[in-house]
């Protein structure tokens, strides 16, 4: 039996205990999550370098799962715009079933190999591209597909369960396999096994954008201004990297086309929008190197 799937007799009681028991049976098994994931971080790492170099040369990432993984897919993926002010396309998810499944469960859609491998298919990938398949049990048949389709036309792919020696794993270059143990309502892997699956998404994506120059120390400098709170959180972000005031930033984060990098450059090197905007892209993006920062050492606002 999968160790996702087995009976924690630990929590037997739980339709009996109190309504702080069972809070804390949920908050005891919850604890287990971060030890579980830190045993499978070098491999997260590996990934990461391989995506990020990937990426670098145009690749996107692909996450692909159905039910709870892939709406925790969904989730990271859209996150990413607002974030790194990166296009939609560079991180993208498919899930079983398609946008209906994200708010209502289509469960049989999951069992199909052959509807994995189509919508992979129809992304085109190339070897620059990394599908990384998401799914507790390790053994969802629409993931398997899509995986086992990204790998026949020379994408890089990664594997992301819970439970270890998973067929899943078997298809992929990169096999990142969690051991949370069992649930506590026995079965329901949106519990710890989602847990352990949006830690390790967070870490995958945020890691490679880090990796790729789209943060300044723990700064994240690449954020998308689109409501008043990000524009607040903008114009801190020049002042507490530059020294300048708040009306200098907000005019300079307009004058940089609204974004904190190019504010930051125009302020600190005295230069226009389009110098600025060059001599981040003559350093790739990178702040840290144009600032002189020492060792990636920058307070907290």
């Amino acid at each position: 039996m999968l160790t996702t799937e087995r009976i924690d007799h630990r929590y037997s009681n739980l339709d009996t205990r109190p309504t702080l028991g069972v809070l804390e049976a949920m908050n005891e098994a919850e604890a287990q999550v971060p030890v579980a994931v830190s045993a499978v971080l070098p491999q997260i790492a590996d990934l990461v370098e391989a995506t990020a170099l990937r990426m670098r040369s145009g690749g996107r990432l692909i996450y692909v799962g159905a039910g709870t993984s892939g709406r925790l897919s969904i989730l990271d993926a859209a996150e990413c715009p607002p974030t790194f002010q990166v296009s939609p396309e560079t991180v993208q998810a498919v899930m079983a079933g398609g946008r209906d499944a994200v708010f209502e469960a289509v469960e049989a859609v999951e069992d199909s190999v052959h509807l994995g491998a189509a919508e992979i298919r129809d992304l085109n990938l190339g070897p620059n591209d990394t599908v990384v398949g998401v799914a507790a049990s390790g053994r969802t048949p629409f993931v398997i597909g899509a995986v086992r389709a990204a790998s026949e036309v020379g994408a890089h792919t990664a594997a992301i369960s819970c439970n270890i020696g998973s067929p899943l794993a078997a298809e992929a270059d990169h096999a990142i396999e969690v051991e949370v143990g069992p649930e506590v309502l026995a079965g329901s892997t949106r519990l710890k096994a989602g847990s352990a699956t949006k830690q390790i998404l967070n870490m995958i994506s945020t890691a490679i954008m880090v990796r790729n120059g789209k943060t300044y120390g723990n700064l994240m400098v690449d954020v998308s201004i689109s409501n008043d709170k990000l524009q607040d959180r903008a114009e801190r972000l020049v002042i507490h990297i530059t020294g300048t005031d708040r009306e200098t930033a907000r005019k300079m984060l307009a004058a940089g086309g609204n974004r904190v990098k190019v504010a930051v450059v125009m302020i600190s090197q005295n230069l226009t929008r389009d110098a600025a905007e060059s001599l981040l892209e003559e350093h790739e993006g990178r702040l840290a190197p144009i600032l002189n920062a020492e060792n990636g050492k920058h307070e907290e606002d």
